[in-house]
């Protein structure tokens, strides 16, 4: 080798090292982060659902609309004070969630007697069934729940009582 050419190959070989340096062989970049803690939703009982009293009479079923009015088939209406149960949510504005409605059965004693639910998110349209999906519109709504209760030809007389569940969450 040449003395020139060992000068050009050293030179060449300086001239790539400060070519080549870290910084030509990394970047560095950016992103935000975030993230959002959902107000929690919560659900209150506001009013209990009540079927009244009635009379057996052949048996048949008391229906309470989600409006708390109540029309009966095989069954003796008495004067009394019927109801929808009413359940408060409340939440982030403009979510949507479920609520579910665990089935009942009314129980007086021994004797008991089933109970099909309806529910109404908005007020206007009945649904039934023990599920329904709503939306927090300024982060809160009302749930109207009726029902439907079977009474037995042999009914026994009592104060027939049970629970209904309500339970929401946000889809």
């Amino acid at each position: 080798m040449t003395k020139q050419f060992r000068t050009t190959l050293k030179l060449a070989i300086a001239v790539a090292a400060v070519a080549i340096t870290p910084s030509a062989l990394a970047a560095d970049a950016t992103a935000n982060t975030s993230a959002t803690i959902m107000q929690p939703i919560t659900i209150t009982k506001v009013e209990d659902l009540a079927f009244g009293k009635f009379g057996v009479g052949a048996g048949g079923s008391v229906t309470i609309s989600t409006s708390g009015v109540r029309s009966s088939t095989g069954v003796v209406e008495m004067a009394s004070t019927t109801t929808a149960a009413k359940f408060d949510v409340a939440g982030e504005t403009g979510a949507t969630y479920s609520i579910a409605l665990a089935p009942t059965t009314l129980t007086s004693g021994a004797n008991s007697m089933t109970f099909t639910t309806i529910s109404d998110l908005t007020g206007a349209n009945a649904t039934s069934g023990n599920a329904a999906t709503g939306t927090l519109t300024g982060g809160a709504q009302s749930v109207y729940v009726g029902g439907v209760l079977t009474v037995g030809a042999a009914q026994a007389a009592g104060l027939y009582s049970g629970t209904l569940v309500a339970t929401v969450q946000y889809n």
